[in-house]
């Protein structure tokens, strides 16, 4: 017979303060209020925001203790009062965008990632990288059956990111469009990309990466820590669209640099310095426009994985127990992983 103590605890990994290892420990095993659902947790993509939160590095710090992770997918096992949204025993996805105002100009106006009100999922609010997570029932979106949970995990930001970097720098027929950073996200903006008709360049520092970019239809590749990237899609005539998924800012005025006249440079990585030199006068005379492009709506995740379960997207992963978080963290640092790291309770 089990332990009904034990029945009552969860693990989680917790960020405990800003300049240590996140630990394991034990919790106790929440309970959802009104309007909220309990998901049990099978996996979880690590993303690099988790890192930026665990090591306090934006202007606005998440607040320790706290459980990070925004990437989680799961079962929905416990209801509170008033949800219509899920039922128990349905398969969710708990995004970045954990609650919003649901009122205000941009919730009513299909941009309710932009509301100011809005609470974020393992930044402000406990995440995934747990056995079992808290989640607003409004904001938890359905998984489509026959889509695995550990494919679902990146989808769930790596790609509903990717997917809304491309709509917003306007990707049609025959663009160019140069994927700077090529991995967990790379990967899936390629494929978004060439979903919506562009000639893809795929830029990276490392083989590994640029052979899966190939893999995946890329039409030319560049190794940027052997060739200057910038000269090499000049003369490829210039990209109409530089999607930034490194943060680096070296990288960010690389892919500035690469836009033909008229061209988008789409912004989505968040440097840890939080600047870049943006040379105007170029910028001017060349009509080229620097946009920034924040994570999908739950619209466009349900999107996301209508694509996927289409069968017209694939994603790269591997997988690693919850308690190899630190591992995980410093693994993606080093720039070892090929694509994404989905931790698994």
């Amino acid at each position: 017979m089990k332990d009904p103590k034990k029945e009552d605890i969860m693990r989680a990994a917790v960020v405990t303060n800003f300049h240590q290892p996140l630990t394991i420990q034990e919790r106790p095993l929440p309970h959802p209020g009104p309007g909220q659902i309990r998901v049990r947790i099978e996996a979880s993509g690590l993303c690099h925001t988790d890192i930026h939160a665990a090591r306090g590095d934006w202007p606005v710090k998440p607040t320790p203790p706290f459980v990070p992770g925004h990437e989680g997918v799961g079962i929905v096992n416990s209801i509170g009062p008033d949800v219509t949204e899920h039922q128990i025993g349905d398969r969710v996805a708990v995004p970045w965008l954990g609650k919003a105002c649901g009122t205000c100009e941009y919730c009513v106006t299909d941009r309710e990632t932009l509301c100011e009100a809005q609470l974020n999922t393992g930044y402000s609010v406990d995440g995934g990288h747990a056995e079992y997570l808290i989640a607003d029932a409004r904001y938890a979106v359905a998984v489509p059956a026959g889509i695995d949970p550990n494919e679902a995990a990146p989808l769930t930001c790596a790609g509903v990111t990717t997917y809304k970097a491309i709509k917003v720098g306007g990707v049609t027929p025959g663009d160019r469009v140069a994927i700077f950073g090529i991995g967990g996200l790379g990967h899936l903006a390629q494929q978004y990309a060439q979903i919506a008709g562009g000639e893809t360049i795929a830029v990276d520092v490392t083989e590994e990466k640029l052979t899966l970019a190939k893999e995946l239809g890329a039409t030319h590749t560049v190794n940027a820590a052997l060739t200057d990237p910038v000269a090499a899609i000049e003369a490829l005539g210039g990209a109409d669209v530089a999607v930034v998924l490194a943060a680096d800012p070296r990288v960010i005025e690389q892919a500035h640099a690469s836009l033909r006249r008229g061209g988008r440079l789409i912004l989505v990585s968040l440097p840890k310095d939080n600047a870049m030199s943006l040379p105007i006068f170029q910028t001017v005379l060349k009509g080229l426009q620097v946009i920034g492009s924040i994570v999908g709506t739950r619209a466009e995740l349900a999107e996301v994985y209508r694509l996927h379960a289409e069968g017209r997207t694939r994603v790269f992963y591997e997988t690693r127990p919850l308690d190899d978080i630190n591992g995980a963290i410093e693994d993606v640092l080093a720039g070892t992983v090929a694509a994404r790291l989905v931790l698994v309770p």
